[in-house]
């Protein structure tokens, strides 16, 4: 997912710039530029790689501006080069754009502006997006074409763009990618993501589809598309911007693991009452007319929906699919209004999941978001939304808006029972004492995890691992195994532990560390014996399992096997208890390989394009 800042005001642009760009390395990119405009004249300095090759550029040849765009591009269309990289112009040099997203029928349209004598030095579709609107400018205003130029564009885009043409004016146009316009006093800015402009201002307005932002030293102009004026709220951000910082870590994502205490606090904070018993969710669609449940996700958001499947079904007796939203609107899913559809989704503008959730509306379900981000075009489109509280999520592999995730859905499926009338405020106390201990628990989790280093030192050199759960925390190991893949680049599958004996269990033998998911539970007999047949086949054993269970030790060698002792807490809690020290040995095992935990290659913190 590229990167877009772009910002108008009085202070040096290029800093700003720089520095809102590094704001969102965590998305995932292969090149940089930015464009300022300077005594009539649009300058741009681009490079390919990592942005400290964009400063050295800018060292090199040295350029300031009163105002402008940069960006950080993930390559869709052309390689990741100097020439493809974005701020990408016209024929003439004046007018500039930035772009996140696909320009479907870019073919078409070059093939027009090449007829017409327009001439394109890039690969990229970006790029017919500068000579469509250099066609349309026509004295009336770079807004102006920008407005005529987009009747022409089919796809998922958000364009910033600015015109040595109109002074002082920055354009900005969405059409699925996010776009978030900041609001300071007397500067203005646009970005793809508030971490962008959060050391700056925490006034925002969120686009939405088919707004036009058209951007002034005087202040910022709201249009639709077609060119009317159209009003939008501003919402305050009450994240802190040290949030967004290391603060001492090493990496974002370790930072980001060790929060999930206050993470999982801030989710429940106000929300539940030990004294009664009840949740307390806000507004919500109307449940009693509900009687199935869908929930729809990508990645790792899915596997907190396979968890969101057990608490549902067991908690409101509600019959529960989970669905890939990339899957989801092309297998024509029986819906109605009797079905509460459920997306969950940390950024709230995840393409797949957003298309999913329109599908589901259209069908006559009700619809719930449960997201991480105010304001995004999931919780404004859904009927209702659960507001995760994780704060910002800078490491591209999700960690605490997981377990907040979790904690959500935990939140609902008590939430749902109590509604339909299968849990009474008596029934429900003990869940919520349970989740009211959960953040302590999590604190011992962690400390307690330091093995999981020693863990990492063994196994590194490994090239492929297996995970083992059953019931609820199945999901947990295709999580594990998900983690270990995205940042350390291992082969990891995640299997439910009765299914070894179908396959897998024809890859087991001393070079495979096996990692096992066995809490004290209804499952844990059926467990052990998963465990005896990993042994019997030489396996090294990695085993999560519960304080106080000493009987794996004696089946277990600690020459080629390892155990981490976990707290004890509600069954139905113990995925969120489980996945913290996966994520430690994760990490761990991507530092000592190497590799770049917070910007895994390839990945995108959230895909915003289908």
């Amino acid at each position: 997912m590229c990167g877009i800042i772009g910002y108008i005001g009085p202070k040096p642009v290029v800093p700003i710039l720089i520095d809102g760009l590094r704001r969102l390395e965590y998305r995932g990119y292969d090149s940089a530029g930015i464009a300022v405009v300077r005594d009539g004249s649009i300058h741009v300095r681009r490079s390919a790689g990592k942005l400290s090759r964009l400063e050295e550029a800018i060292r090199t040849e040295p350029v300031s501006g009163v105002y402008g765009l940069g960006h950080t591009r993930w390559a869709t269309h052309g390689r990741p080069t100097e020439e493809n990289a974005h701020p990408h112009r016209d024929c003439t040099g004046r007018v500039v754009v930035v772009h996140n997203g696909i320009i479907e029928n870019y073919l078409e349209l070059k093939h027009q502006l090449e007829r017409e004598g327009h001439r394109f030095v890039t690969e990229t579709d970006t790029e017919i997006v500068a000579h469509l609107v250099e066609r349309e400018m026509r004295g009336d205003g770079l807004a102006a074409a920008v407005h005529r130029a987009l009747g022409q564009l089919r796809g998922l885009f958000a364009l910033v763009l600015i015109s040595a043409d109109d002074p002082d004016t920055i354009v900005a146009a969405r059409s699925g990618p996010p776009l978030v316009i900041g609001l300071g006093d007397g500067e203005f800015f646009v970005a793809s993501d508030i971490p962008a402009i959060l050391s700056h201002t925490r006034n925002v307005v969120f686009l939405n589809d088919g707004d036009v932002a058209v951007l002034r030293p005087e202040g910022v102009e709201f249009r639709t598309f077609a060119g009317g004026p159209v009003s939008r709220p501003s919402q305050r951000v009450t994240w802190d911007p040290v949030m967004a910082e290391k603060a001492g870590y090493k990496h974002f994502m370790l930072k980001e693991i060790y929060e999930q205490p206050q993470a999982v606090r801030e989710t429940v904070l106000g929300r539940v009452s030990l004294d009664s018993g009840r949740v307390f969710l806000g507004d919500m669609p109307d449940l009693l007319a509900i009687d199935t449940v869908s929930i729809i996700a990508c990645g790792t958001s899915w596997h907190a929906g396979l968890v969101g499947k057990y608490l549902i079904e067991a908690l409101a007796h509600l019959p529960v699919e989970v669905d890939y939203g990339s899957e989801y609107r092309y297998r024509n899913p029986i819906i109605n209004r009797k079905t509460l559809a459920v997306v969950v989704t940390q950024s709230g503008e995840t393409a797949d999941t957003l298309a999913a959730l329109r599908e589901a509306r259209r069908k006559g379900a009700q619809t719930l978001a449960i997201c991480n981000v105010v304001g995004s075009m999931a919780t404004r489109e859904a009927d209702g939304t659960v507001y995760t509280h994780a704060g910002p999520e800078i490491g591209v592999a999700s960690t605490k808006a997981f377990t907040s995730q979790l904690v959500a859905l935990y939140l609902l499926a008590l939430h749902l029972g109590q509604a339909r009338g299968v849990l009474s405020p008596e029934d429900s106390r003990p869940y919520v004492a349970a989740l009211l201990q959960l953040p302590q628990v999590l604190e011992q989790t962690l400390k307690d995890a330091v093995l999981m280093e020693e863990a990492a030192r063994r196994f590194y050199n490994c090239t492929d691992f297996l995970y083992l759960g059953r019931g609820i925390n199945y999901p947990i190991a295709l999580e594990g195994a998900l983690k270990l893949k995205e940042i350390s680049y291992i082969h990891a599958e995640g299997y439910p532990a009765g299914e070894m004996k179908h396959g897998p269990i024809a890859l087991i033998d001393e070079r495979m560390p096996v990692v096992t998911l066995a809490p004290f539970d209804h499952v844990y007999e059926k467990m052990m014996s998963n465990l005896q047949e990993v042994k019997a086949r030489g396996g090294s054993v990695l085993a999560l399992i519960t304080n106080g269970n000493d009987e794996l030790s004696r089946l277990l060698d600690p020459k080629t096997d390892m155990i981490l002792r976990l707290p004890r807490t509600d069954a139905l809690l113990t995925p969120v208890v489980m996945v913290l020290p996966l994520q430690l040995l994760a990490y761990h095992i991507a530092v000592r390989r190497g590799c770049d935990v917070d910007q895994p290659r390839n990945l995108a913190k959230s895909v915003t394009v289908e």
